[in-house]
């Protein structure tokens, strides 16, 4: 398989080296697994001749014109933390240049993927219109305000649609790699992921910060202050709503816009946070149960299964 990884300027390092990382190990690996040379050809393209990381370190890159026949372009996430800064750099040449090509090269049939921030990049170029995708959590209300064609599911740490790949937040590098170790052999996938310590995960949910989602607007940080103080009570839609002196038409659309999910998915999200916290310092679960609002503990267990893959004895010895 032959990959070019398209990095810029201020890309994350651990990003890049991840990916370079895996693919390595792989082919380190690769005859172990039978086979007769290294399955994957890579390099990394940019603009330059070098491309500074963001902690400042240096690579060679080769000209973007040198990529050939290669089957898949992978781009890495620009270390950029915060929505204004993440706009911003949306705007810089080289990267407006990027997003050319990759709409061009996606047109000649090569592989597009891309993980954490790198996804921005893809739906600037207009590579997920109409298609699933994920990104990094911390900015998915940006990424549904600014792309709103895209069908996005924040919590799925690998999206594959077509010839288009995203994977989650910073170490969905990882998970994206691994992903097209996958394409070119599920058994030597496995390996790599035994021999460098990888733990299986499917879902970004379990570490998604609702509160933190819910200040990127007004409105919504309101509400999580509201439903915070109010989840030993229970939801009501028509409360949350009279409480925030907005219509209860409003703050569903404005949920679903910012976070992706209803009001009433939020609630739950907020009480699961919750109730892992109390899980952590010790609470029984019957007094975890009053606490959120559930009428008893076998519910609150259910719950915390069906929603985290884990009962309280699992989360318990976690936080250990």
């Amino acid at each position: 398989m032959r990959l070019a990884i398209f990095a810029l300027d201020g890309v994350f390092d651990t990003g890049l080296t991840v990916l370079l990382d895996t693919f390595a190990t792989a082919n380190e690996l690769a005859a172990a697994q039978g086979f007769a040379a290294p399955p994957f050809d890579v390099k990394i393209v940019g603009f330059g001749g070098q491309v500074r990381t963001a902690l400042g370190l240096s690579a060679a890159v080769e000209p973007v014109s040198s990529i050939g026949q290669t089957d898949w372009v992978v781009v890495p996430a620009l270390n950029t933390k915060q929505p204004e800064r993440l706009l911003a750099a949306l705007e810089r040449s080289d990267v407006r240049d990027a997003i050319a090509y990759l709409r061009a090269w996606h047109a000649e049939g090569v592989g597009i993927a891309a993980a954490c921030l790198g996804t921005f990049l893809l739906a600037e170029a207009g590579l997920l219109d109409n298609v699933a995708a994920t990104t990094a959590w911390p900015l998915a209300p940006l990424f549904r305000q600014r792309y709103p064609a895209v069908t996005l599911d924040d919590s799925r740490m690998v999206v594959a649609a077509d010839r288009v790949v995203t994977a989650g937040t910073m170490m969905g590098h990882l998970d994206l790699a691994l992903w097209l170790v996958r394409q070119a052999s599920p058994d030597l996938a496995a390996f790599v992921a035994r021999f460098m310590l990888i733990d299986k995960r499917s879902s970004q949910a379990h570490y998604i910060i609702p509160d933190y989602l819910a200040h990127a607007d007004p409105l919504i940080a309101r509400f999580e202050r509201w439903a915070r103080d109010h989840l030993a009570r229970g939801f009501s839609l028509q409360d949350a709503a009279s409480a925030l002196s907005v219509g209860t038409r409003t703050l569903q659309r404005r949920t679903e816009a910012v976070l992706g999910k209803s009001p009433m998915a939020f609630f739950q999200d907020l009480r699961i946070e919750r109730a892992k916290h109390l899980v952590s310092i010790g609470f029984d679960v019957e007094s975890i149960a009053s606490e959120v609002g559930y009428a008893d503990a076998a519910t609150l267990r259910t719950l915390l299964r069906r929603k985290l893959g884990r009962g309280v004895r699992e989360l318990r010895a976690e936080m250990r």
